[in-house]
């Protein structure tokens, strides 16, 4: 592979090409073979304070490929102020990896100074968007540059909800000038929660603005999808990915999967499912579903942070 570097958004960032997670499973796999892939995405809160191991290879991988840093405890959306040690130890991690940008999500991860370690919906509200706006603005001065934010799955929506979510993150980008990771798997499975049409969301979300597009598996429990990133990516997210790269004319693409991981070749192996799929050929694979028709509590790759 070689990596691309046609630039499509408003921001200037390239297309990076085709990428998965930087996961320890696959550390001695990567020491000793070539990475293939055009670039690696980390969990932020995987490497920062951490000088171990995990640091060794994470230096090693940036010196070979393009890294983007990917954060789940930033919690922009929260009424807790900023975390200003959080963000001081992400900007050091920054320093150090030279990220081609830095991403979160649009939720919040808590209150009181609380972690629920989990990505929790935002009331999509004018005062929400606000406060939200506020909030990013001043993360993206902290940083020196700009935030790039990815919709999660939900599970739930507020009542006082007056905003469908497209209609919060468009507006959040013109204010901000934020970027946007796509996530097609968490509109398909929040489409399918709350019952609204996935393509209409990806047609309506300012497509210079994405960055970035996530790829990943779900599970289906009864009467919900759960975000899980455990299984290879149904069919009808492959369909909404390829409508994604169509709008967006090309951006970068991660596959993720954080838990039951596959040994790496088998990973490259789904990831490059992607080419076929530009071409139009769409793979037959029904959404995975659970023994049992329960609902789990709703985890996304929150829970999936590496402790080692």
């Amino acid at each position: 592979m070689h990596m691309k570097t046609t630039t499509t958004n408003r921001l200037g960032l390239p297309n990076l090409g085709l990428g998965v997670g930087l996961r320890s499973k696959h550390y001695s796999y990567l020491m000793r073979n070539d990475p293939v892939v055009d670039w690696f995405e980390i969990i932020s809160e995987n490497y920062m304070n951490n000088f171990g191991y995990a640091r060794h290879i994470l230096e090693y991988v940036a010196g070979i490929r393009p890294i983007v840093m990917h954060g789940v405890s930033m919690s922009i959306g929260s009424t807790d102020p900023l975390n200003t040690a959080y963000l001081q130890q992400l900007k050091e991690l920054a320093d150090f990896v030279q990220p081609v940008w830095i991403s979160d999500h649009l939720c919040w991860t808590g209150v009181a100074h609380i972690n629920t370690h989990d990505l929790l919906p935002m009331p999509l509200t004018m005062e929400s968007l606000q406060h939200v706006a506020a909030r990013v603005q001043k993360v993206q001065e902290f940083l020196g540059r700009p935030l790039v934010l990815e919709n999660p799955s939900t599970y739930m929506e507020f009542e006082a909800s007056t905003l469908y979510e497209w209609e919060f993150l468009s507006e959040l980008v013109r204010r901000t000038g934020c970027g946007l990771l796509l996530d097609v798997n968490n509109v398909f499975v929040s489409s399918y929660n709350h019952n609204f049409d996935p393509e209409l969301y990806i047609r309506s979300i300012p497509h210079h603005a994405v960055v970035q597009i996530h790829l990943a598996g779900p599970t289906s429990c009864g009467p919900y999808l759960i975000d899980t990133h455990d299984q290879p990516v149904p069919t009808p997210v492959w369909h909404l990915y390829r409508l994604a790269q169509e709008l967006t004319g090309g951006v970068s693409t991660l596959l993720e999967w954080d838990a039951n991981i596959p040994d790496y070749p088998e990973l490259i192996a789904e990831l490059n499912i992607a080419k076929a799929v530009m071409r139009d050929e769409f793979p037959d694979v029904p959404v995975f579903r659970a023994e049992q028709e329960v609902v789990p509590t709703p985890l996304d790759h929150q829970m999936q942070v590496e402790h080692e």
